[in-house]
């Protein structure tokens, strides 16, 4: 019943959407072509999507659903437009239905205007080309962003400390291996000296990471490579047979991880030491608002550094730096976060500007915020999921280098 229901809403969207290129031309090759593409990309969509779980979809289905978006988005753009020419369209119509004589009451309704259908169409071909774009090539379109952050209290040694940061790999959703490659290159191109994964190294299942386990392996920084778990990691998005099936699952993906180099802080932390004096590195579990799962303990993650410890916290949601890291008693520096994929969609102008629906659900969604003298980098993204592109927010991967001073930028 479900699908039916969104099979009526989807053909009202076409329907409606079909008068920009009805008033335009009508032309019965271009009419053809039209219904023929939206019945082949709506088709395709439902069929390898109807029925299907979590388990089940993979790169055919998300790309029949990305085509789906293509088509949709800039229909809907076109509704917009035409609705505009509507509110002053209808209003004439009812008018006209009431003053004027039975005769006139026959084409009541005005015609709409060709210039208004070019602009709706117009405007839609922007979000359509930059969608197909992003399904193509923007999914790889990887950035390396750099940061400079200043603290007074770093450690003297920690002056000039440089750290990489990747978070969401979503490798079940990978579709191009040397794309993959290539990122870790440019990863071990930036010469950290340590890599901080935050989490979501997978979609559902640890198996999903064996065919780039090797690739991964390649991950090299001075002084290790360090991981917490991501919301994803932890498998509850599927059905399994037998609580022992997810346990055992998620007990391969942390060999996985050690087996890459990684060394998974579960609500833990380690000293990092340089000269004489260190840092703490923490990782918790995952803690997530709004449902997300609530594993994360900032307590027993601590309980073997000191307030006065200058603190780097990997915490895979930026909910959890909200809600509980901001205000705790310690004083956690810098907190990096990922999560959010920042939708894989938005208008992003570096240094500028930038914006994304994913603002409305997380106050922390993209970069480096600052909050009671605490920052929190949140990650972008290394990976997708569930729509196999990128519109305007590219795959990141951070650099920050920590500073001995007052002044971050």
């Amino acid at each position: 019943m479900r699908w039916i229901i969104l099979l009526l809403i989807f053909l009202v969207i076409e329907i409606y959407a079909f008068q920009a290129f009805r008033t335009i031309s009508k032309n019965l090759l271009i009419t053809s072509i039209y219904w023929v593409i939206t019945f082949l990309v709506m088709g395709n969509c439902f069929v390898r999507l109807y029925g299907i779980t979590r388990a089940d979809y993979g790169t055919p289905q998300a790309f029949a659903f990305g085509f789906l978006i293509a088509l949709l988005v800039p229909k809907l753009i076109i509704i917009a437009v035409m609705l505009t020419e509507d509110v002053f369209r209808v209003p004439q119509a009812i008018f006209r239905y009431f003053t004027e004589g039975p005769n006139e009451r026959v084409n009541f309704l005005p015609s709409r205007r060709a210039f208004i259908s070019k602009i709706a169409l117009g405007i839609a071909a922007i979000p359509f080309g930059a969608i197909l774009y992003g399904l193509y090539r923007g999914k790889y379109n990887f950035k390396v962003l750099k940061y400079s952050l200043s603290f007074e209290d770093l450690p003297e040694a920690f002056d000039g400390y440089k750290l990489t940061q990747i978070s969401d790999v979503h490798s079940g959703s990978f579709d191009n291996i040397e794309k993959v490659e290539y990122a870790i290159n440019l990863i071990n191109e930036q010469q950290s000296d340590v890599i901080l994964f935050t989490g979501d190294m997978v979609n559902n299942e640890a198996k999903e990471m064996l065919p780039y386990i090797d690739i991964f392996s390649k991950l090299k920084a001075k002084d290790g490579l360090y991981s917490v778990l991501g919301n994803h990691d932890y498998g509850d998005y599927l059905r399994w047979e037998t609580p022992e099936a997810k346990a055992k699952n998620l007990k391969h993906l942390k060999d996985i991880q050690k087996e890459i180099g990684f060394n998974l802080l579960l609500n833990e932390s380690k000293y990092i030491e340089k000269n004489g004096e260190k840092i703490a590195l923490i990782g918790v579990e995952n803690w997530g608002a709004g449902g997300f799962k609530k594993a994360g303990d900032l307590k027993k993650a601590t309980k073997n550094i000191t307030k006065e410890d200058f603190k780097i916290l990997l915490s895979h949601d930026p909910s959890h730096w909200e809600k509980q890291v901001i205000n705790d008693d310690y004083h956690y520096h810098l907190t990096l976060s990922g999560h959010t994929h920042g939708m894989q969609f938005g208008i992003e102008i570096p240094g500028w500007f930038k914006w994304s629906p994913v603002k409305w659900r997380y106050k922390y969604w993209a970069g480096i915020y600052q909050e009671l003298g605490q920052f929190i980098n949140v990650n972008r993204g290394f990976g997708y999921l569930g729509f196999p592109g990128r519109v305007g927010i590219w795959p990141e991967i951070t650099v920050i280098e920590l500073k001995k001073g007052s002044d971050s930028a």
